[in-house]
């Protein structure tokens, strides 16, 4: 009974030096990571800024490879370093004239990432990342949310040059897919060196890391252009050129920060390497006002008393055409001197900073999107969906950008977590091929968020290790996508990189739980619901006559050929139609004005009955006839859309 007594005490004696043990090194380990932060902070502004590295190229390529990469921006360095580490033999190949690596980050100036951060917490209680893997070894590197882009494209390099496995080439003049003869599967590349002679170069599998799915289209792969889906093909977000101010020094970035520290508005910021806000300047009278308009600031610091700026927005550019290109650029540097006047004679911290040079390529948000095994939409990221094929994750707010001088833009939503499904990056048609970044398989809304670059990083990661299980399995990657045997052996082997991709048990978000959360899902499908950062889609908010043309109006892309006639009838003999309550009656007559439908007011609810474009379900969730809520217009928005396409 001692001896048993002894080993008890002497046992709860070692569980206790044990858990002292695991405290301290917990507390060494979070101290060694508050000295490195605190040390980082304090030391950044004294980094010399680097020299950019040469970028060796090789002058050909050779006849064979496991995996092609097309396209050096960060999505590609990923896809290239993840396929070597797997074994495979890789060519990261680029068709455009670049000399260094990072593409968008590094050539097109955007040196301030959009991060998707977790809702979780590092020991030092700042806010974790997503996805990690790769992307986190390059972020290791640079200087923080913003960064220098010596200091970038050096890291993606490096990334690159420390794998024997890939041979990097640099200044093609045209990446072509190599079809196999029933067209329907890609089995390599016809690339133009910069000498002008063509070389084939065959391999297993090609990845498509170009900003704008050039490779994919070229192999027949199906996309939409713009916001296409949703009945506005002529469409899409702003492009940008950035621009940089020089003689920002540390007392400059003191007084930025004097002036925006302590506003909460989630549009304005400040860090030691970042600032975003000055909202004001979006009254800055551009030059060319049907083409041009500044928003808000976006700044990234760099190491030399300068810093890129992400704000002029250039609309009605075809990104295709190399004379609408080479016409952006010049409206763009025509604003530019004014810009800088302006900021200088409107913000006293300015008044120092001179204009020092804008970027070598434009900030193209929008083009192609791509049509994938699975189409990633808007209720999937506003939701916070979970997939089952999850090869990374997002959180970046639904940010949808001017798509005209006239147009203030959006914020849909504020997702906390939503998966990219793998599915989302196999295109529809072409075997052989897998799509990454912002082209990738994305309804045009959920692009504003899955657009970012460290998910595209994550797609990326994903991309090249799936090349290795198409190889070692024997599958194509459809044959992947569908198998949850070999999906599950690519998220282990994801995770063993670093990646961290658990299932979400998010709860569900009180608007998910409204009784008009199924008319929700419709109005955010169509475009025609926002709920800015807090998720607020005011769905008990009062609806008026005015807003309902307005949602009808909007809701004409669903079936455009059945709108034989016009909503606004319906107000025409209305005074204070934005302020009047919103009956039944008026919204049902204002359907049936827009359908074209004969009906007085107090016959028009029937008539929507009768052409079973309106449900008794709906009108048994609707508790005030006479007062309807913006929940109660986006139910009978759902019972129209269904009526007229079959589907919610």
């Amino acid at each position: 009974m001692a001896n048993s007594n002894r080993n008890t005490s002497t046992s709860k004696g070692w569980i206790w030096l044990m858990a002292t043990l695991i405290v301290l090194a917990v507390l060494a380990a979070a101290g060694s990571l508050y000295y490195q932060y605190k040390h980082k902070a304090e030391t950044l502004r004294n980094v010399a800024k680097q020299g950019l590295e040469e970028v060796k190229s090789v002058k050909k390529a050779k006849e064979a490879y496991d995996v092609i990469v097309v396209g050096t921006d960060p999505e590609g360095v990923a896809a290239a370093v993840s396929a070597a580490r797997n074994g495979l033999s890789t060519l990261l190949v680029d068709g455009r004239n670049r000399e260094i690596l990072g593409g968008l980050m590094t050539l097109g100036w955007i040196n301030s990432l959009d991060m998707n951060y977790s809702p979780n917490k590092t020991l030092l209680g700042k806010d974790d990342v997503f996805n990690k893997g790769i992307f986190s070894e390059w972020y290791a590197k640079i200087e923080g949310d913003s960064f220098d882009v010596n200091t970038a494209a050096n890291a993606f390099y490096n990334l690159v040059k420390n794998e024997k496995n890939i041979d990097l080439l640099l200044k093609t003049k045209k990446v072509e897919p190599l079809l196999t003869d029933s067209k329907n599967a890609v089995q390599g590349a016809t690339i133009t060196l910069d000498n002008g002679t063509t070389q084939v170069v065959k391999a297993s599998s090609v990845i498509d890391a170009t900003q704008d799915g050039d490779f994919a289209a070229a192999a027949g792969v199906p996309f939409t252009m713009g916001r296409e889906d949703i009945g506005d093909p002529k469409s899409k977000m702003a492009v940008t050129l950035a621009f940089r101010l020089k003689n920002v020094t540390p007392e400059v970035w003191s007084l930025m920060a004097k002036r925006l520290n302590g506003d909460d508005n989630p549009d304005t910021g400040v860090n030691e390497v970042s600032v975003f806000g000055y909202g004001e300047m979006s009254s800055y009278p551009p030059l060319n006002k049907e083409r041009a308009k500044m928003r808000g600031l976006n700044m990234g610091r760099q190491n030399d008393n300068t810093v890129l700026i992400n704000s002029l927005q250039i609309f009605g550019v075809d990104t295709f055409d190399p004379k609408s290109v080479e016409e952006a650029f010049e409206i763009g540097k025509k604003e530019l001197p004014n810009v800088v006047a302006y900021m200088q004679k409107t913000f006293p911290e300015f008044a120092s900073l001179e204009l020092d040079a804008s970027a070598p390529e434009l900030y193209v948000r929008e083009t192609r999107h791509m049509q994938g095994e699975y189409r990633l939409n808007i209720v999937d990221v506003c939701t916070n969906n979970d997939q089952w094929d999850r090869i990374g994750f997002g959180s970046y707010a639904v940010d949808i950008q001017r798509t005209s001088p006239t147009d203030n833009g959006n914020v849909v939503c504020k997702p906390k977590q939503y998966a990219i499904p793998f599915r989302s990056i196999v295109p529809l048609k072409v075997d052989g091929l897998l799509v990454v970044g912002r082209a990738a398989s994305y309804d045009t809304l959920p692009h504003g968020s899955a657009r970012v670059m460290p998910t595209g990083m994550a797609e990326g990661e994903a991309a090249g290790a799936a090349a290795m299980f198409a190889k070692q399995e024997k599958l194509s990657f459809r044959q992947l996508a569908a198998s949850k045997d070999v999906i599950g052996k690519l998220q282990a082997q994801l995770t063993k990189q670093g990646m961290e991709l658990p299932a979400s048990t998010l709860k569900p978000q009180p608007f998910m739980e409204h009784k008009a959360y199924e008319g929700l899902k419709s109005a955010l499908m169509l475009g025609l619901a926002s709920g800015a950062y807090n998720n607020n889609f005011q769905l008990d908010a009062a609806a008026n006559p005015k807003r309902m043309v307005n949602l009808v109006s909007g809701a004409k892309k669903m079936k455009p050929e059945a709108y034989k006639g016009d909503a606004a009838k319906a107000i025409d003999k209305l005074e204070n139609a934005d302020k009047l309550p919103l009956s039944l009656e008026q919204a049902s007559y204002t359907i049936t004005q827009a359908l074209g439908i004969a009906a007085s007011p107090n016959e028009a609810q029937a008539k929507l009955i009768e052409g079973k474009l309106l449900t008794d379900a709906t009108l048994k969730l609707i508790a005030d006839k006479q007062k309807l809520t913006n929940g109660d217009t986006f139910l009978m928005i759902k019972d129209l859309k269904i009526g007229l396409t079959g589907k919610p």
